[in-house]
């Protein structure tokens, strides 16, 4: 479904992927995991736009992405939604109001239908209780699947998550976990997770991209990873530091 091919891409002339390559299947959640300042985060950031890479190729089925201008990207956001690392709502607004906007943007719906939907949307995350309460009123963990419930709303066919368990507690995190698995099984959302939570990366990945030197390093199941003799797979697993794993931040 989504092909990343030769990917280069550098901030201020220092390469932060240096031919990056990986194909994500339809329906699978892949984690893209390495240590901080890899790349990560810019590699799901140069799928939807956010970023422009240098070189390299990107696809969505038979479609080619880099090309894309910015007005082109629009159709693309709706089916490739993206959860940042914080839940980016707006305080003003309750969560229905919050889940509401993309439907009365991008579907035209009137603001009370939009707001049923939204409910129902809320409900999909385990929410909807609280869908007149404002984000201030409640946790990160909650805040984050009201985040995702509003990504939904246009139904996308993939969702990029930038490190969704940052932050909570463990109980919190792993509701994240059980949402992100879930939408794979049962709605058959394809989903590409940026993590470093060990948990979440063995319990609910298809696969795991490891990216290492601006390079995809290693791709595998969690089976495949846990087995692997590669010591610098091991050491990132493990949590040994070592000044051969440094990389520089960005």
């Amino acid at each position: 479904m989504i092909t990343f091919r030769d990917i280069h891409k550098s901030f201020g002339g220092k390469p932060v992927l240096s031919g990056v390559t990986l194909e994500i299947e339809d329906g699978e959640v892949m984690f893209i995991i390495g240590t901080s300042g890899v790349g990560k985060s810019v590699t799901i950031k140069l799928l939807v736009g956010l970023l422009a890479l240098d070189r390299g190729e990107i696809w969505l089925d038979d479609l080619r992405l880099d090309t894309l201008s910015e007005k082109n990207f629009f159709p693309i956001r709706k089916r490739v939604g993206m959860v940042f690392q914080n839940a980016t709502l707006f305080d003003s607004l309750s969560l229905a109001e919050n889940v509401a906007l993309p439907l009365r943007k991008h579907k035209g719906m009137r603001q009370r239908d939009a707001l049923v939907e939204a409910e129902h949307r809320l409900e999909q995350v385990g929410m909807r209780e609280f869908a007149h309460r404002f984000p201030a009123e409640l946790s990160d963990g909650m805040r984050k699947r009201a985040a995702i419930a509003r990504t939904l709303t246009v139904d996308p066919e993939v969702v990029l998550f930038d490190e969704p368990t940052t932050g909570l507690d463990p109980v919190s995190a792993r509701r994240i976990d059980r949402l992100i698995r879930t939408l794979s099984d049962e709605v058959g959302v394809t989903s590409i997770v940026v993590s470093h939570d060990l948990t979440s990366i063995f319990s609910i990945a298809d696969r795991i991209a490891f990216l290492y030197r601006g390079l995809v390093h290693l791709v595998g199941t969690p089976d495949q990873f846990r087995s692997s003799p590669d010591p610098v797979v091991q050491q990132f697993i493990s949590g040994r530091s070592s000044g051969e794993m440094e990389t520089p931040g960005f």
